[in-house]
């Protein structure tokens, strides 16, 4: 099997994904041209040699229905060799996009592939696509469904986190954040969207609140008690785990991610499509994994994940030097820390998306990027990029610089 190399990494700012958010006014097929113009122009790409595009997306109805990928090829202006496809494996289709790119490489069918997700929630709602998990009883019912929050204040009332735990985490997270911003640690991949008269419309994410604090979170009320308790929820998750007597409700908008608006891409190539390109790789894809985990509590497929891939690979805990887990919901990522006991100074250095927000399709590709970048910030060798899942299942990536 050959080699998938890793060539470059962009993103867009992810904008609040509401109608007075900055990218509220960006058709999502403009969206993802952007990353598709920028990885163009930044490598001098011949797109008529590309093999594939490969966008995550979770909601792909409406303006982003009928292949977001192959409309954003036609947007950024590619030639019309250059093929689209959309996956959808919900918040971790961005990195199945790219490790689906890394096995055609391997395989021998691509050499120069795209991979990576757009998402406007502030055009096309979050869950407008519907589905047989949300409305379908002969699949919720057996799949424990419930909304992913009470799933999370399930698994912050099973492994023992107060709200003083999580709230604390998403201090951390903004704090983080907004140190990587203000020391341009994101500069290398963010690129500005600019209008049709090239005016910068965003150029840096805008969902952040810098200012957070443990007084301030103190005031927000859990969000998650009324389909907990109201709708019923909190039974179907005790009916899964009857250990728990009740749901201990500790989350909120402060620590969970943001709904945000934004696209990422990531140039992947075997070392023959990068010579092909005169392009220096920056790191290669060691080893993915996907699996299915406890579907009550839903988003610990992380945990699940990261001990199969790490066997796979034939790899222990030691040989990863940072963790990126997005941050869906902050006991995810306490969870994860804790069954590893991973000291917080080796994961999500950058901050993450209770901070910044999380483009559900694009997210894994965003932070992907990131931790390439802290990879070589820190001249640091080997990272594992992973994601929770809807429905419970979990994806990870090792990738490592060359």
């Amino acid at each position: 099997m050959a080699d998938a190399y890793v060539y470059d990494a962009v993103r867009t700012p992810r904008g609040r994904g509401k109608k007075d958010g900055s990218l509220h006014e960006v058709p999502t097929p403009r969206l993802g041209a952007h990353v598709l113009s920028a990885l163009r122009d930044r490598n001098g790409l011949d797109t008529g040699k590309v093999d594939d595009v490969i966008f995550g997306c979770v909601d792909p109805v409406y303006e982003a229905g009928g292949d977001i990928a192959r409309a954003a090829v036609f947007e950024a202006g590619y030639a019309t060799e250059a093929p689209g496809m959309q996956i959808n494996r919900f918040c971790a289709s961005g990195l199945d996009a790219i490790n689906f790119g890394a096995a055609k490489i391997a395989q021998g069918a691509d050499d120069i592939v795209i991979a990576g997700g757009v998402e406007s929630m502030s055009r096309v709602g979050m869950g407008a696509s519907g589905g047989a998990w949300y409305m379908d009883p002969s699949v919720n019912i057996p799949a424990y469904f419930m909304p992913q929050g009470v799933s999370a204040d399930l698994i912050a009332t099973k492994y023992g986190f107060s709200r003083d735990d999580v709230d604390a985490y998403a201090v951390e997270s903004q704090k983080r954040s907004a140190e990587s911003w203000q020391n341009g640690h994101f500069k290398r991949s963010v690129i500005p969207v600019k209008d049709q008269n090239g005016l910068t419309i965003l150029d840096r994410d805008e969902h952040m609140r810098p200012g957070t604090d443990m007084q301030s979170l103190g005031q927000l009320n859990p969000s998650f008690v009324m389909p907990g308790q109201m709708g019923g929820f909190e039974a179907v998750g005790i009916s899964g785990h009857p250990e728990v007597e009740a749901i201990n409700y500790v989350h909120h908008a402060g620590n969970s991610s943001g709904i945000v608006d934004g696209a990422a891409g990531v140039l992947l190539g075997s070392k023959k499509g990068g010579r092909m390109m005169g392009l220096e790789p920056r790191a290669r894809i060691k080893a993915f994994a996907n699996i299915g985990s406890d579907p009550t509590l839903m988003l610990t497929g992380p945990v699940d994940v990261t001990e199969k891939l790490l066997k796979k690979a034939k790899m222990t805990l030691d040989d990863i030097d940072l963790f990126e887990l997005n941050e869906a919901f902050a006991a995810v990522v306490l969870r994860y820390m804790q069954a590893f006991d991973i000291d917080h100074s080796k994961i999500n250095v950058a901050g993450g998306a209770i901070a910044m927000g999380h483009p559900l399709g694009a997210t894994g590709a965003m932070i992907f990027g990131t931790v390439l970048d802290e990879l070589e910030r820190r001249d640091l060798n080997t990272a594992l990029v992973t994601l929770c899942i809807g429905a419970g299942m979990g994806t990870a990536t090792i990738i490592e610089r060359v």
